[in-house]
C-alpha cells in the first residue's frame, strides 16, 4: 500500500521540475543579498530569484521560491538592511512551485497581499504535491499596476510558459538618472512541452508568440528574470562587486536574449509541427 502511494506521488510531481532540480544545484544554493540600483534589492538563490523593492510604506516582493528556501531569504533581506515584516506585497512571475510555493508560509508570517496574473491564479490557489495553495487577494490582468507610496509596478502579461506568466516593469531612480527595469517572467520552452495539439493548453504557441512581441517592445536598461541564469546574475554580481556600479544596466543583453529564447522557440515549433506529438527533450 505505501509503495502504492509513493508511486502515486511521484507520478502526480512533474518531471521537467525534477529533472530541473536534479541538474541545477544553484536553485537552492545561497547566493549573496545586494542592492541592483535605486530602491530595487536581489534576495534571491544562485539561480531562483527574488526582487525586493522598499518603499517607504512597506517592501514589494517579487517571487518567494520554496519553502526551504525562507530562511535564506529572511537573512538575505537582513543582509540589506531590509524587515521581513515590511513585505506588504507578494507578487508572482509564474506559476511553478520553484518559484511561488512559499507564498503561504510568507503571507502567514507578515500579512502581505498577495496578487497574481489572473490565469495563473487557479494553478496558485490549488493544492498539489510541492504546492500548498493560497489564496490570491488580488487577481492582476494585462496592463494592471500594483502601486506603493509612489512605486509603480506594471504587470505585463507573456504567456506561454505558464499561462499567467507576468512579466515586470518599473523605473528605479540611480545617481539622479532614471530606468527602466524588465524582470522576465520566463520565455523558455521547456522539455516535456507541447507546442502542437497541446489539449491542456491549446493556445501555448501563439501565446509565445503574443509574449516574444510585447517583450520587443518593452523599454530596458537594467535586464532581470525568474532565473538568475537569464539575465546572467553571477558574472554581472562579480563586475559589481569589482566596482562596475552599472553591471546590471545591459538594454543589448535584454533584446538578444529576446531574440535567442525567440529562435529557440521558432525552432522547436517547427520540429513539432513536422512531427506532431513530439514534445521537446
Amino acid at each position: 500500500m505505501l509503495r502504492r502511494t509513493l508511486r502515486t506521488f511521484a507520478a502526480l510531481l512533474s518531471p521537467v521540475l525534477l529533472n530541473a532540480q536534479a541538474q541545477n544545484p544553484d536553485w537552492h544554493k545561497a547566493f549573496p543579498a545586494f542592492r541592483i540600483a535605486g530602491n530595487l534589492y536581489y534576495v534571491g538563490t544562485a539561480d531562483l530569484a527574488i526582487f525586493v523593492i522598499h518603499t517607504l510604506q512597506g517592501d514589494i516582493l517579487i517571487n518567494t521560491n520554496s519553502p526551504e528556501d525562507a530562511p535564506a531569504l529572511k537573512k538575505s533581506m537582513q543582509q540589506v538592511g531590509l524587515k521581513y515584516s515590511d513585505i506588504t506585497y507578494l507578487l508572482t512571475s509564474h506559476a511553478h512551485s520553484e518559484h511561488d510555493s512559499a507564498l503561504r508560509e510568507i503571507k502567514k508570517e507578515t500579512g502581505a497581499t498577495v496578487m497574481v496574473m489572473q490565469d495563473d491564479a487557479s494553478d496558485v490557489e490549488s493544492i498539489a504535491p510541492g504546492r500548498p495553495g493560497i489564496h490570491v487577494d488580488r487577481v492582476l490582468r494585462d496592463g494592471y499596476t500594483v502601486e506603493l507610496a509612489g512605486v509603480k509596478l506594471i504587470a505585463h502579461h507573456t504567456p506561454g510558459h505558464t499561462k499567467g506568466c507576468t512579466t515586470w516593469t518599473l523605473r528605479v531612480l540611480e545617481n539622479n538618472t532614471v530606468m527602466n527595469v524588465v524582470i522576465v517572467g520566463g520565455a523558455t520552452v521547456e522539455a516535456g512541452t507541447l507546442l502542437v495539439n497541446n489539449k491542456r493548453y491549446p493556445t501555448i504557441a501563439p501565446d509565445y508568440l503574443k509574449t516574444f512581441s510585447i517583450l520587443k517592445t518593452l523599454p530596458c536598461d537594467i535586464f532581470l528574470g525568474a532565473h538568475g541564469e537569464y539575465f546572467g546574475l553571477k558574472d554581472k554580481y562579480a563586475r559589481l562587486k569589482a566596482g562596475n556600479a552599472n553591471a546590471f544596466v545591459d538594454p543589448n543583453g535584454f533584446k538578444t536574449w529576446v531574440a535567442t529564447k525567440e529562435q529557440e522557440f521558432l525552432t522547436e515549433w517547427d520540429r513539432q509541427k513536422k512531427s506532431p506529438g513530439s514534445p521537446k527533450k
